[in-house]
């Protein structure tokens, strides 16, 4: 028994608090500070958790495709997912220096990347996954 405001007493069980039990008592002064406590019923409490799921098929980005000829001949492999494919030309670009000393945010081709860069000789970091993208057949 827990004594809650002008000497009004009420049990509590360890379960959820019912609010018709709180309902012969007096309205609480505005000076009171009660608070009523809800167990989680929901949906998401019964839920197993992600580890015991196991893993998911990837989707979007993340999912393997086929490449065209161009992107073969570069990757070496006929599919694969476009964040692997893009970490791969960032490898190759680093790997063989390709990046413009004064501004690091321009690629300067070899005649490896055109083949894949549209032909281009110079392309802005930010344009190589627009580039890619026609080479991700559907």
């Amino acid at each position: 028994m827990s004594t809650l405001f002008s000497g009004e007493t009420a049990s509590f069980s360890k379960s959820a608090l019912s609010l018709t039990s709180l309902r012969h008592l007096p309205p609480p002064s505005p000076h009171t500070n009660l608070r009523l406590v809800r167990t989680v019923t929901s949906a998401a409490a019964s839920k197993p958790p992600a580890a015991a799921t196991g893993k998911r098929e990837p989707r979007g980005i993340m999912k393997p495709r086929r490449i065209s000829p161009e992107m073969q001949d570069f990757l070496g492999v006929p599919e694969i997912p476009r964040t692997q494919a893009l970490k791969q030309i960032w490898a190759y670009i680093k790997q063989h220096n390709l990046q413009d000393p004064e501004n690091k945010k321009i690629i300067v081709c070899d005649e490896k990347l055109k083949s894949i860069f549209a032909g281009k000789d110079r392309v802005g970091f930010l344009e190589i996954a627009g580039l890619i993208n026609p080479h991700f057949l559907k």
